[in-house]
Formats: C-alpha cells, sequence, structure tokens
C-alpha cells in the first residue's frame, strides 16, 4: 500500500514541477524587465534539479543526486553573476 502512494506521489510530483518549468520558461521568454527574466531563470534551475531529485527518487539511483547538485551550485554561481551584472554592469572589477 505505502509502496504504491510513493510511485503515484513521485509522479504527480514530476508532473507538477514540468508544469513549474513550463511557467517559468514562458516568464523567461516574455518577461518584461531583465530582473523578471533572472527570476524566472532561478525558478527553472531549482523546478529542474528538484525534478532531477524526485527521478532519482523513482529510479533509486545516486547519478541523478550528483547531476541536481551540479545544477545548484551552477545555478545559483549564475543568478549571483547576473544580479552583479544588473547591479554594476560587470560582473568582474
Amino acid at each position: 500500500m505505502s509502496a504504491i502512494i510513493l510511485v503515484w506521489s513521485l509522479l504527480v510530483a514530476q508532473i507538477l514541477l514540468g508544469v513549474a518549468m513550463a511557467i517559468a520558461a514562458s516568464r523567461i521568454v516574455r518577461g518584461p524587465r531583465a530582473q523578471d527574466r533572472i527570476l524566472a531563470f532561478d525558478a527553472f534551475y531549482i523546478a529542474g534539479m528538484l525534478l532531477l531529485v524526485v527521478l532519482g527518487m523513482r529510479t533509486g539511483s545516486t547519478l541523478y543526486f550528483e547531476a541536481a547538485l551540479i545544477i545548484a551550485l551552477l545555478g545559483f554561481v549564475s543568478t549571483v553573476a547576473l544580479a552583479k551584472f544588473l547591479m554594476r554592469g560587470e560582473v568582474i572589477e
């Protein structure tokens, strides 16, 4: 009984994270300002990272967790660099 609930909840989580990524992608495309696009990019990579974590839970493979960790680190660094570029106009001083 609990295995069936786990499988269905992971499937629902994957579907909802896919919907969240689609909404964030649409905000990236039609965001009126650069700040909106950066926030949408942040939401997009977080949803993608969580999708990999859920996929790793579903398959039982640790490879997905490592990929999610790499995506989280690179996404954080890119968000900080983009925010710094918007504030000052340059990334490296």
